[in-house]
């Protein structure tokens, strides 16, 4: 009998020892493949959660090069996502591969709009945002923290994404494009440029430039230059600053400069100084990209981005002939085309697609969707 329990206790031991190094390597499983994957981001978990759009009828199947398109869904702007998504592929005969960026919980709205709508001819995948990638990069100031969207820093990650791509472009979802999207997808960047962007100064939008907010088109709108971290690089306040609603990015490259670690490391060092400065009255995504890409960026055509469409009074800056004309729209600013009070909302409503689940309603079509 005492040899028989002295057996069962080996046993047991065995079992509790085996489970210990089963655990160990399950909680080391990041690790491991942060080492397989040279190009993952520190803390992620690998690989994303994801799903691929279903599988397209042979007729409606576009060939010819990739142009991957990311694009964030949050799920009280689902609509917009919606709107943008449409115009890009409507306005263009290329083979566009939408990466939906979005929250677990907004994933079977998402489908369901996808599937049940002229949208179910387009090709996609949606990749899960996890919110603990940012844990220590964003500010802990109660004040400041409902401002901040997870989704909105997913264009940091864009490598980590779309891993075999070589190029792609970002566009926010509060964007209308009226252009052929190759056109924008063929942006020429310099050696060595990881990215391109439309500066704040070009001739189109420089008239929008949101005034009693800072002086928001170059850097010290959005950079407290009184900071030492801020002072040690040398940059210079006055320089054109620009805006990362969309962007072309050579991936290749940007995985080769590791831009989305200096990213990181940006956002972590303003959590613990607040190097933005106090005047920025929108993006918090855009002073890290300010000083990554300072004098190191490409340019967009202005027409590309036609910006400020949100901001008060910009009916009266742009003429509908000039607005017909932009190849891109951007609605960033307060007021948003499916909300009450904006410009230049016809354009925005050609677009958008009516929620088959009858979630989502532009404000000013409320009563008719009833």
């Amino acid at each position: 009998m005492s040899l028989r329990r002295v057996n069962v206790a080996i046993l047991v031991l065995l079992a509790v020892a085996f489970l210990i190094i089963v655990q160990r390597n399950l909680l080391n499983l990041n690790d491991f493949l942060r080492s397989e994957n040279p190009d993952a981001v520190p803390g992620m978990i690998l690989p994303f959660e994801s799903e691929f759009s279903p599988e397209l009828r042979p007729d409606l199947v576009r060939t010819g090069e990739k142009i991957p398109v990311v694009i964030t869904a949050a799920e009280e702007r689902l609509g917009a996502v919606v709107a943008a998504m449409n115009s890009v592929y409507q306005n263009s005969k290329a083979n566009i591969v939408f990466n939906i960026v979005t929250m677990n919980d907004t994933v079977d709205h998402l489908k369901v709009w996808m599937t049940k709508t002229k949208l179910n001819n387009v090709k996609y995948k949606i990749i899960i945002f996890e919110p603990q990638l940012l844990n220590g990069k964003i500010t802990k100031n109660p004040q400041k923290l409902d401002s901040v969207k997870p989704l909105t820093f997913a264009r940091f990650y864009m490598p980590v994404f779309i891993p075999d791509a070589e190029k792609a472009i970002y566009l926010d979802d509060d964007i209308i494009v009226q252009g052929d999207i190759q056109e924008l997808f063929d942006t020429s960047l310099k050696s060595g440029h990881a990215a391109a962007f439309s500066d704040d100064c070009d001739s189109a939008s420089a008239k929008g430039i949101v005034r009693g907010a800072g002086n928001q088109n170059n850097y010290i709108g959005f950079l407290d230059f009184k900071k030492e971290a801020i002072k040690k690089l040398g940059m210079r306040a006055n320089t054109c600053s620009f805006n990362p609603g969309v962007i072309v990015a050579n991936l290749t490259e940007w995985k080769r400069q590791n831009i989305t670690n200096q990213l990181e490391h940006w956002m972590e060092l303003n959590a613990q100084e607040d190097l933005y400065s106090k005047t920025l009255a929108e993006s918090i995504t855009t002073p890290p990209l300010l000083i990554v890409f300072y004098k190191h960026h490409s340019s967009i055509d202005p027409m590309w981005h036609v910006r400020h469409l949100g901001a008060t009074g910009a009916g009266n800056r742009y003429s509908p002939q000039f607005v017909k004309a932009a190849k891109l729209l951007h609605w960033n600013g307060h007021y948003k085309p499916w909300s009450r009070t904006s410009s230049f909302t016809e354009v925005w409503d050609k677009w958008y697609i009516q929620d088959p689940m009858r979630k989502f309603h532009p404000v000013r079509k409320h009563a008719g969707d009833k």
